[in-house]
């Protein structure tokens, strides 16, 4: 039991962050808020054939799905429970991954989560069946990259595209937008279009997303966090413009996020 984590192999590692297994004891029930990531995700569920999200208000009205699905990146937060969080796995995309791997508009699963048997049909229904008969996970991790590389034998990028992506991740800055546009050869329509079917979101986007990003890093890794600081070290013109930037992405204040932390930075006990 516990979480194990690996990277994969060429031609999956330019594309794929980590493939991922959870197997821990059911704890006590509660939510759990995650905050948006720029890459797309596939999730698993070993334990229960569903996947279940809820919306953010008093109620919490459910929203199922089936026990495989991908989906993503989202612009804003969104919450699970922890029972869903028992017999896990996972894959996370890198930003354009799930575009080049799979060819579907990662647009389009910004929006909403598809269910793997719909892609895949019976393919992943087999896949769902062997995991689940694979009792050691590091042999689960195995099965699960093999059968990604079955999907593709070469992904398929735009470089240019993914080299303005990475230039906003590394300085996430909106004013650089039309210089990276400019230098892409592209229209400003087109150079748009292939953006967001790349990267599911438009530039300006992005580079919000990215910027905020950054602040949660920052806010997670400090025990008393200086806002004004970081603040200024984000980009963000002033600490209420950090304030606002981050209840859009998040749904909650950066002091909520400080209060309520836990030990991993993208999910938020609530």
């Amino acid at each position: 039991m516990g979480f194990q984590r690996i990277i994969p192999a060429p031609p999956l590692a330019p594309v794929i962050e980590a493939i991922w297994d959870w197997d821990m004891p059911a704890g006590t029930f509660g939510y759990e808020r995650i905050l948006p990531g720029p890459g797309a995700g596939l999730i698993i569920n070993l334990a229960e054939d569903e996947t279940r999200v809820y919306q953010d208000d008093e109620d919490r009205h459910c929203l199922r799905a089936s026990g495989s699905v991908i989906g993503g990146p989202y612009r804003h937060s969104w919450i699970i429970d922890t029972a869903e969080q028992v017999r896990v796995m996972g894959v996370s995309f890198r930003p354009g991954g799930v575009h080049a791997l799979i060819g579907i508009s990662a647009e389009e699963l910004g929006v909403r989560d598809i269910n793997l048997e719909d892609m895949f049909g019976a393919n992943a229904r087999r896949l769902r069946q062997r995991l689940l008969e694979t009792a050691c996970p590091m042999q689960r991790l195995a099965l699960l990259e093999q059968w990604l590389r079955t999907l593709c034998d070469e992904p398929a990028w735009d470089a240019i595209i993914l080299h303005a992506a990475a230039a906003l991740a590394h300085v996430p800055e909106v004013p650089g937008i039309g210089r990276l546009q400019r230098e892409s050869g592209y229209s400003a329509h087109r150079f748009g279009q292939l953006f967001r079917r790349h990267i599911g979101m438009t530039a300006k986007h992005y580079a919000r997303l990215m910027r905020f990003r950054a602040v949660v890093e920052m806010a997670h890794a400090a025990t008393q966090p200086d806002w004004a600081q970081i603040a200024l070290d984000g980009g963000f013109c002033d600490q209420a413009h950090l304030s606002h930037e981050f209840r859009r992405f998040a749904g909650i204040s950066p002091s909520e996020f400080v209060a309520q932390r836990g030990p991993y930075p993208n999910h938020v006990p609530i």
